[in-house]
């Protein structure tokens, strides 16, 4: 049995370990989906609605592709995960049963996180010591959420849907944003676990120390993020960056790229509950994935001319439209589209 000599050793060992599982992650996670068996019963429950079924089977998955380049590029120039706009705006506005959206907006979300994970971690901004004990919990109670999501009624989960996307909209009107948040004395939770570090901040070349505090509140609140996420199937990041940066005091650049690696694990593992049930259906699944990644090479083009203020109105008024569909449509009240 190997003794480590170094007590620096482990930590690199346990960052190329990690490098190595994001790397691998997605194309194990595709074949296996792909593997799945799809009965034509499950496509056919995935359409809901009557105007499904008059429809031919190949233009959903055409419409999706389209929509989702879109809504790749818009999330891209706001800031926000894929997740967050899928959910409700597919769920509101497409023949199609929740629990296949919500299955599928994890997949979305998670294919994010595993693409920018490993770069994040090379560049020293996604803290595994910040990560870890969050993502224990996150990931933990996102398996709750997603056996819970399940169990409910549609109309119950549409309702909550529809509230919980209002609430985002609150949260991006009120949020304010703290570069480096002043953190005087780091708790004793924190100090106990380590969590701090150092990165260089390359638009002027300083190398900053930072250190978090309020972990026992935030560890709490992951709680939360974590039923949230797999219930919703909306991903996590609208919630993990604030947490991280406003109430602990991390960074905004190290909440932002601990937050993508927290993603790759909290969705991962409410992922295989919708994944088991039968909730995932490659007809959704790919044109989704394949539209996303290629509005947000796009989106990431356009963010260079773009004004950040204009776009981030446009996703507030698009969630505020979807979000108040999705609430109307599992009360069963009318809306005007």
């Amino acid at each position: 049995m190997k003794v480590w000599g170094d007590r620096e050793e482990l930590p690199s060992v346990i960052r190329t370990g990690t490098l190595f599982a994001l790397r691998l992650g997605p194309p194990l996670f595709a074949l296996l989906m792909l593997l799945t068996p799809v009965e034509a019963l499950a496509a056919n429950e995935a359409l809901a609605g009557s105007a499904g079924e008059a429809v031919s089977w190949w233009v959903w998955p055409l419409v999706l592709l389209a929509v989702t380049f879109l809504m790749g590029i818009v999330a891209v120039l706001g800031g926000v995960g894929g997740g967050v706009l899928f959910v409700p705006i597919i769920s509101g506005f497409f023949p199609f049963h929740l629990d296949f959206v919500r299955g599928c907006g994890l997949l979305v979300a998670l294919s994010g996180a595993l693409a920018a994970g490993p770069g994040l971690l090379k560049a020293n901004l996604a803290s595994l010591r910040l990560a870890i004990p969050s993502a224990m919990i996150a990931s933990t109670c996102a398996i709750i959420g997603a056996m819970v999501g399940l169990a409910l009624p549609t109309h119950i989960i549409q309702t909550a849907l529809g509230a919980t996307i209002l609430g985002i909209v609150v949260l991006m009107l009120m949020a304010r944003k703290s570069e480096m948040p002043e953190v005087r004395r780091a708790d004793n939770l924190s100090s106990a676990l380590r969590i701090c570090g150092v990165y260089t901040e390359e638009s002027t070349g300083e190398q900053i120390n930072w250190k978090i505090h309020r972990t026992p509140t935030g560890m709490l609140l992951f709680v939360a993020v974590g039923v949230m996420a797999g219930m919703f199937g909306l991903g996590a990041g609208w919630a993990n960056v604030p947490v991280l940066n406003l109430l602990m005091g991390a960074p905004l650049k190290i909440s932002v790229a601990t937050s993508k690696f927290l993603l790759s694990i909290t969705d991962t593992s409410a992922a295989w509950i919708y994944l088991n049930q039968g909730c995932v259906i490659p007809m959704m699944v790919v044109p989704s994935l394949v539209g996303i990644m290629l509005g947000s090479f796009i989106g990431v083009r356009i963010l260079r001319v773009a004004k950040p203020a204009f776009v981030r109105w446009i996703v507030i008024v698009l969630l505020l439209f979807a979000g108040a569909k999705a609430l109307t449509k599992g009360l069963g009240l009318p809306f005007i589209v």
